[in-house]
């Protein structure tokens, strides 16, 4: 079992969603976040004063997937994400050691689905 951490461009998310779903993958969490990359920060005017805001919004997928599922899962994201400019994403694979369903007492594989 691995435990998959995608940050992506917000516009990007109803993409991802549909190569998600086209690939079976339907369980997963979605997060707003805010973070600094090597992209630019962008300029605001605020009250007459210029800022500059230099962390961005992203998009953070989370997805508990059993192994076989890790290979597609990357190439959906990917497949939906990539257009070869900074600020793509990134993705990150992790062991993940326990899942248990609350519901169903289920564990591991099982409790995945």
């Amino acid at each position: 079992m691995k435990l998959l951490f995608a940050y992506i461009q917000p516009n990007k998310l109803n993409d991802v969603k549909q190569s998600l779903f086209k690939n079976n993958i339907k369980r997963f969490s979605v997060s707003n976040v805010y973070g600094h990359s090597e992209e630019d920060g962008i300029h605001e005017s605020y009250r007459g004063i210029e800022i500059e805001v230099d962390l961005l919004k992203k998009l953070k997928i989370e997805i508990a997937l059993n192994d076989d599922f890790v290979d597609t899962a990357v190439s959906a994201i990917r497949e939906a994400c990539q257009t070869g400019s900074i600020g793509d994403g990134k993705i990150f694979i992790l062991p993940l050691e326990k899942a248990f369903r609350i519901r169903s007492d289920e564990q591991d594989n099982t409790a995945i689905g």
